[in-house]
C-alpha cells in the first residue's frame, strides 16, 4: 500500500526542531507504561519497609505482599513513603499504606501477610490452678506464632517455677496471662516508656497506672498528661507500638 504524496510530502518537511519534537512524542512512555513503572517501585518499597519493621523478630519470617491493582494509574513518584496506619503492627494480615507527595500527591494501601514461624510453650500434661510448673509440665510446638493468641511463651525460663492462674488442658499454648508472674511494672511506679517506628524513636518517662507482668498492657501517664498505652517489659520499661 503507497502513502499518498501529500502526506509524505508533509512528512519529509519535518526538519530541525519539529523534527526532534515529533521523535520525542513518539518515545514517550504510555500512561499505562507510567502507571505499570509505579506500581513496581511502589511494591518494591513496601517490600523494604516491611522487612525493617520485622527485623529482630524471633524464628522464620515470611512477608507476603498483594500487587497494587492495575487499574490504579498511579502516576511514577520521587519519594515514595511507606507507612503503617494508627493502631497497626506488622503481625498477621494487615493493610499497609504508602503516600507520594512529588510530583502528583496521592496515597495508596497494600494488603499484606507477615508469618512468624517459631517455636512456643505448651502444656505437656494437664495442669492445676496453682501448681509450680517444672520441666516435665513444660513442652514446645513450632507454628505461626502471628495465628495464635498474643502473650504466648516461647521460653522454659519464662515459666518454669511460676505458679499457673488456672487449670490448663494438656497441649494448650501457655500464654504469660496464664501464670503468676512477679510484675515487671507496678501502679505508681516510673517507666521508661519507648517506641520506635518508621524513621523515628521515642524515649520518654512516666508513671504507671496499673501492675503488668511481662507481655501484659500498661498504661502510663507522661509528664504533659497524656495516657499512654504499651507493653511492659522485663527490667520495668514501656514498649509502644506504632
Amino acid at each position: 500500500m503507497t502513502t499518498p504524496l501529500h502526506r509524505r510530502l508533509a512528512v519529509r518537511r519535518l526538519r530541525g526542531p519539529a523534527a526532534a519534537l515529533c521523535a520525542a512524542l513518539v518515545l514517550l512512555p504510555s500512561p499505562a507504561a507510567i502507571a505499570q513503572h509505579a506500581e513496581g517501585a511502589v511494591e518494591a518499597r513496601v517490600r523494604q519497609f516491611l522487612q525493617r519493621q520485622v527485623a529482630g523478630l524471633p524464628g522464620e519470617v515470611s512477608i507476603e505482599l498483594a500487587p497494587l491493582d492495575p487499574n490504579s494509574q498511579l502516576p511514577a513518584c520521587a519519594a515514595l513513603e511507606p507507612f503503617l496506619p494508627a493502631g497497626t503492627r506488622a503481625w498477621g494480615r494487615f493493610s499497609v499504606g504508602v503516600r507520594c507527595d512529588s510530583p502528583v500527591t496521592w496515597t495508596a494501601y497494600l494488603q499484606a501477610r507477615v508469618a512468624v514461624v517459631a517455636d512456643y510453650l505448651i502444656a505437656a500434661r494437664p495442669l492445676r490452678a496453682g501448681q509450680v510448673l517444672g520441666p516435665a509440665d513444660l513442652g514446645q510446638r513450632r507454628g505461626d506464632l502471628t495465628a495464635l493468641p498474643d502473650n504466648l511463651l516461647t521460653d522454659p525460663t519464662q515459666a518454669s517455677g511460676h505458679h499457673t492462674r488456672i487449670a490448663v488442658a494438656a497441649g494448650s499454648p501457655l500464654r504469660g496471662d496464664m501464670l503468676r508472674v512477679p510484675h515487671a511494672v507496678r501502679q505508681g511506679q516510673t517507666v521508661s516508656v519507648l517506641g520506635v517506628g518508621a524513621g523515628f524513636r521515642v524515649a520518654s518517662e512516666g508513671r504507671a497506672m496499673n501492675n503488668a507482668a511481662p507481655g501484659e498492657k500498661v498504661r502510663v501517664r507522661l509528664a504533659d498528661g497524656q495516657v499512654v498505652t504499651g507493653t511492659a517489659q522485663a527490667g520495668g520499661a514501656v514498649a509502644l507500638e506504632f
